[in-house]
This record gives C-alpha cells, sequence and structure tokens, in this order.
C-alpha cells in the first residue's frame, strides 16, 4: 500500500506485510523504515489514509495472514509513534476509506462486515446486518464523494451497495459473473454514477450507478486477479488496473486496456501523483517498489533503503570486502543471485543459467571461484553466468577373482561407478580448503578438482545443512547429529554430541581448531573434536539459527531468526558484546570493519563503517537489496561487554 501526504505528493508512506510502514519524502526515489506496527511479524498494513486537514493525523488498517485478526493504528505525530484504536481490535481489516464529503467518517471493512465511525475513529458501530450470512468478508469498499450514506461494498462473493447509511444492502451483482470475488471498487468523481470495480472473473463498469455492469475487454483470463483499480486524477477517461500478472491500462474509459509492464509484475498497488500524473508508482511482490516518469511506459526499480526480499546466503570475497554476492529464495525472475562491487550500495542480478532456481548458499575460494548451491544443484559463476558444476564421479572397490602364481585369489581392485548429475538442494558449501565440500539433501560430497567433479553420497546420511573446513579437518552437521573427518572427506566418523541438543542449525571451525555449533538450545564448542562439549549458558539467546568465525578479530557472531540481537563472542576470552540490530536476521557475515546480515524480510542489511565520533556507539541501517546502505533508521545499535569466563561442560564421551 502506497499512501502519499494531501498536498505533499512527495512525501509518501508505504504499507509491507510484515507490520512495518516506510516513508520517502522525496518522490519514492529512498525510502526508510518509520515504525513497527504490532510486535509480531505478519502484519499486512493494507491501507494508509492520512488526514487532508491535518497531515500529522495517519490511519492504518491491516490484517493477519494465518488468521481473523488485525485492527486499526492511529498517529498524532506523523508517523513517529502509531496506538491501536480500541473499537476495531482484532478486527482483520481488508478495505479501509474516508468519506469524501466529511472527513470524520470512516469505514471499515473487516472479515465480520462493514463498520462505520462519525467522529474520526474513535467509536465504531457495524451498518452491515450482524451475523449475515452473504454480506461479511468486505474486500473493498468506495464512498459516493457527495453522500456517505451511499456505499459500495466488495466481498469474496459479489458486490453489494446501501443509499440509507447501512439501513438497506442491495446485491448489485446483474451483469457479473456470479459469485465473484470484488477486489476493488472505484467511483468517478466527478461523475458518480460511473463505477469500476475489479473481480476475480475481470473489470467491469457501470454507467448508471451500479444498477448494471458490464465487462470489460482486454484483460486476458490469465490475469483474472485485478488486485487494484486506480483512476488518474487529472485525466478520468485513464484506469490502471495492478494485476497478478502485470499492470494494464486504458486511456479511453475502460473501452480497451494495453499491459504496459511484464507478465512478471505482480502489483499490489498503484499510486498515481495528482500534481503530476506522469509518474506513477507501484507496490508489487517482490520486486519492492516502481517508478515511472512517463504515465507508465517504462519503470525502474525504486527500492533504496526498503526491500522485502528473503535472503538465505551471503558472501564476502575474502580479498576485497566491497564485493558481496547475496541469494535469493522464492523471487522466480526477481530472485537467484545479487552481485555488488561497491558494499552493498548497488546491486546487479545476476542469474543466467540459474533458471529461477533458489539460491540457498554461496561460497567463495581463496583463488576467487564462486559456487551457489541451489535448490537443484550446484552451480559455479563463470563471466556474469552460472554454469552446472554436478558431475558425481564415485569410485568402489570391487572384489575380482583372479589367478595369482597358480592360486586362485580375490583382488581389491578400484572401480568407477557410472557417472551421474547431481539435482538435489543444496544447504552449505565450504571452498576454504584445497578439498571443497557441501552439504545437500543428498549427502555429503567433496570435490579435489574445482566442482568439476565431486564424491560422495548418502553414505553418511542425507539432509545435511551445514559444513565446516580446518585444514584436514572437515565437520558436516545435520539436525540431529555431526560427522567428522580427518582426512579430507576420505572417511567419517560420527561425532558425540550433548544429549540436550534437539536440532543442529549452524557449526563453525576457529582459528585454533575448535568446533563451535549453533543449535536449538543455544550455542556449544569442542576443544577435543567431541570427547568433551561446554555449554555457553549464560548467552541470553537460544534457537540459534547462525554462527560465523571472523577470522581477523577471533570473534564468533551468534544470530538468530527469532531475535534481532547479535552476540559477538570472543573465541578465546570468551567475553562477549551484544548489538540490538532492530531486525530479524538469517545470518550474519564480516565484511571488513563492518557487520552485513540477511533477512527473511528486509533483505541485506549492512552496519555503517563508524565515523571517528561514533568509537562507542554504532548505527545500524538497512542496505536493501538491489540498492545500498542508508543510514538514520530508528534502530541504533549499542555493543554492551558481558563475560562468560563461568561455562558448563555438559558432555564428556569419546568417539
Amino acid at each position: 500500500m502506497i499512501a502519499a501526504v494531501p498536498g505533499s505528493p512527495s512525501h509518501l508512506y508505504l504499507g509491507t506485510t510484515n507490520s512495518l510502514i516506510y516513508e520517502s519524502t522525496d518522490q519514492g526515489a529512498s525510502w526508510r523504515r518509520m515504525v513497527k506496527l504490532d510486535s509480531s511479524d505478519d502484519l499486512v498494513v493494507d491501507h494508509i489514509l492520512v488526514e487532508e486537514s491535518n497531515p500529522s493525523l495517519i490511519f492504518a488498517a491491516a490484517w493477519k495472514f494465518d488468521r481473523p485478526d488485525g485492527g486499526l493504528w492511529v498517529s498524532r505525530d506523523a508517523g513517529k509513534s502509531f496506538q491501536e484504536l480500541k473499537g476495531l481490535h482484532g478486527q482483520s481489516i481488508r478495505a479501509f476509506t474516508q468519506a469524501p464529503s466529511n472527513h470524520r467518517i470512516l469505514f471499515a471493512g473487516t472479515l465480520q462486515g462493514i463498520f462505520r465511525s462519525n467522529d474520526g475513529g474513535e467509536t465504531w458501530s457495524q451498518i452491515s446486518p450482524a451475523g449475515s450470512t452473504e454480506l461479511h468478508e468486505v474486500e473493498s469498499l468506495a464512498i459516493d464523494p457527495r453522500d456517505p450514506n451511499v456505499l459500495f461494498a466488495g466481498t469474496w462473493h459479489l458486490p453489494w451497495k446501501t443509499t440509507d447509511g447501512g439501513a438497506n444492502w442491495n446485491n448489485v451483482k446483474e451483469g457479473l459473473i456470479d459469485d465473484s470475488d470484488v477486489f476493488s471498487i472505484i467511483i468517478d468523481p466527478q461523475q458518480p454514477n460511473i463505477v469500476y470495480l475489479s473481480a476475480c472473473s475481470g473489470i467491469y463498469k457501470s454507467e448508471d450507478g451500479g444498477a448494471k455492469f458490464h465487462k470489460i475487454q482486454g484483460i486476458p483470463a490469465t490475469a483474472r486477479r485485478t488486485r487494484v483499480l486506480r483512476q488518474d486524477p487529472v485525466h478520468r477517461d485513464t484506469v490502471y488496473a495492478g494485476t497478478t500478472e502485470g499492470l494494464y491500462k486504458t486511456t479511453n474509459a475502460g473501452k480497451t486496456f494495453q499491459r504496459v509492464t511484464g507478465p512478471e509484475v505482480i502489483v499490489n498497488d498503484v499510486f498515481v501523483d495528482p500534481s503530476n500524473p506522469d509518474r506513477v508508482l507501484l507496490a508489487t511482490d517482490r520486486g519492492g517498489v516502481l517508478t515511472s516518469a512517463n504515465a507508465a511506459v517504462l519503470f525502474a526499480q525504486s527500492n533504496h533503503g526498503f526491500s522485502a526480499r528473503k535472503v538465505q546466503a551471503l558472501a564476502v570475497d575474502p580479498k576485497d570486502p566491497a564485493r558481496l554476492l547475496a541469494g535469493v529464495v522464492n523471487d522466480k525472475t526477481y530472485g537467484g543471485a545479487f552481485l555488488s562491487s561497491d558494499g552493498g550500495q548497488r546491486w546487479q542480478q545476476v542469474a543466467d543459467g540459474l533458471e529461477g532456481r533458489d539460491v540457498f548458499a554461496l561460497a567463495q575460494s581463496a583463488d576467487g571461484a564462486v559456487l551457489a548451491g541451489t535448490s537443484n544443484g550446484i552451480f559455479a559463476l563463470e563471466k556474469n553466468a552460472w554454469q552446472p558444476r554436478n558431475t558425481i564421479v564415485n569410485t568402489v572397490s570391487k572384489a575380482t577373482p583372479a589367478l595369482v602364481k597358480g592360486k586362485h585369489v580375490t583382488v581389491e581392485k578400484s572401480v568407477k561407478e557410472p557417472t551421474r548429475q547431481f539435482d538435489g538442494r543444496v544447504y552449505a558449501l565450504d571452498l576454504s580448503g584445497d578439498v571443497w565440500v557441501a552439504a545437500t539433501s543428498g549427502g555429503l560430497y567433496t570435490s579435489r578438482d574445482k566442482a568439476a567433479t565431486w564424491q560422495g553420497g548418502p553414505g553418511q546420511g542425507t539432509d545435511f545443512k551445514s559444513v565446516a573446513v580446518h585444514g584436514e579437518t572437515m565437520a558436516a552437521a545435520r539436525p540431529t547429529g555431526i560427522v567428522l573427518s580427518n582426512d579430507a572427506g576420505k572417511s567419517w566418523w560420527p561425532l558425540g554430541i550433548p544429549t540436550a541438543i534437539t536440532r543442529i542449525h549452524r557449526i563453525v571451525f576457529a582459528a585454533d581448531g575448535t568446533l563451535w555449533l549453533g543449535s536449538r538450545e543455544g550455542v556449544y564448542f569442542t576443544r577435543d573434536k567431541g570427547k568433551s562439549w561446554m555449554w555457553v549458558h549464560r548467552l541470553p539467546l537460544l534457537d540459534v539459527s547462525d554462527l560465523y568465525y571472523v577470522a581477523q578479530t577471533g570473534k564468533i557472531l551468534v544470530s538468530s531468526q527469532g531475535s534481532d540481537f547479535i552476540y559477538a563472542i570472543d573465541s578465546q576470552s570468551l567475553d562477549w558484546k551484544w548489538y540490538q540490530t532492530g531486525y530479524h536476521l538469517y545470518l550474519v557475515r564480516s565484511a571488513g570493519d563492518r557487520m552485513l546480515a540477511a533477512s527473511l524480510d528486509d533483505g541485506v542489511l549492512a552496519e555503517p563503517k563508524p565515523s571517528p565520533t561514533q568509537t562507542s556507539q554504532r548505527q545500524a541501517c538497512s542496505a536493501c537489496l538491489l540498492t545500498g546502505c542508508r543510514a538514520g533508521v530508528p534502530t541504533c545499535i549499542f555493543p554492551e561487554t558481558k563475560n562468560l569466563n563461568s561455562v558448563s561442560s555438559i558432555y564428556a564421551g569419546s568417539h
């Protein structure tokens, strides 16, 4: 959802699907995270309304994906803080609007029905029949510009209309395909008898106030989910239709529509600048914000400071910390891998050859080779394109009868198995040693020829999630166990682990060979290859999803998807510092003198280099994917030092 401050269209607000509202003061060229409405991460901020006579008054209506929940929040200080209005507490608000003729009158459409407020949102009353079996699950609302008692409501099963403020309702469905879900309704402010609505069956228009609708041609059946209709505020015959397969536009009042973006663009909202209707912004799935300066002829991404990308892999060039690679999942056209050569200021999609595969792992060797672990196999980056590296060549011992000096004996010979191609999911890669190793859904694989071929398989089990290399020593972790090799992967044996552990997420070696383990129960380490384990019992973080060893400082970076804290543990003294980031992080990496993080909601995040006056305080900032680092977000990182010298010995065993 995109909303502008009335009279100041360069000042925009953006609602997201993870409880956040972003703000832009430069026409959407850059964004900053303004506020989080709810402590949960699953609030869909679907409607934002800025009061015309008082721009400091902002309403935000929201709902939740997985249950009938949500509510209405209000800010009276231009978005610095929001408070929930109790009158709609727990209501899943799918539509929210204001009467054009009286701004004190507000309407909300929820899963339960339609609610009206006559006092600016302080109190609410239901104006749809309570308990109605038909007039509920309200997805869209439109108010007559002259009379707030004339109201259209679009539901998950056809549209309705009242002319008396809700005392009586009529099902206005003539001309519509029966049982159409109505996603959006707009009324021409100059000619209120002209009504457009979009439904799962197409786009419809009425020229008699909804008495009869006729279907508009030009939108193909495959794009029938038109999520939003938006009329040009200056040129009334121009209407935009945001669909699940691109943006469509009519300039002749709906006689014909033409698609003006590619079909891969999923449009959630359309904003047309009332002062300059050539400027059009789109809120999209996966692509973030797209901006056009020529009435939707061409669009460019406008995501500086904002990202809703799901990043699960992040690699930093060991020789050049400004060169970064990020792997994106669930994004198909917009996904794959992204490369930055300037520390995250600008990103370039590098997805040729991946064919829409998700990227779950990225790693770079000392000589610059880059591999990506994907949903289907391993790929190498060569000249900005990815090449498959999935050839598996295993050698097995085979007993062969032979005649030696007149005696029949059995001789063991090494025989190559038939070559095959690996196409499973790759969770982790380690290219730091002479022998490379991959943790996959199909088991463990090693390569001694720089990924030209791989050896291994499910012999040690399947679904390995993490690998770590320290010289000839290798360790690999599944959720319920660890295997160790002292000969660079030629042979493996199970490593004893603490009985308290129920799920392992990550393992990593420190420079001295200490093996660190991040699990659901916290952080553990062993200095003797699993004979005994120590639990970092005073670390106030459980369900650890990622560990990373910083060779330059000897620190272990610890993070969890369920927390916005990063912990940095000194691997020798066991002192630690914590950093509160304000973001839930999937993993953390070190790039020179700053930290980078991949998140499941906010793309790539970066800690800016501290200025000379910030030696003890560091600001967190969003360096979102495809854009760059932007200072000035509300949350600052304050390091606090703690000591962990008294750890617990919780396991002693042998292998």
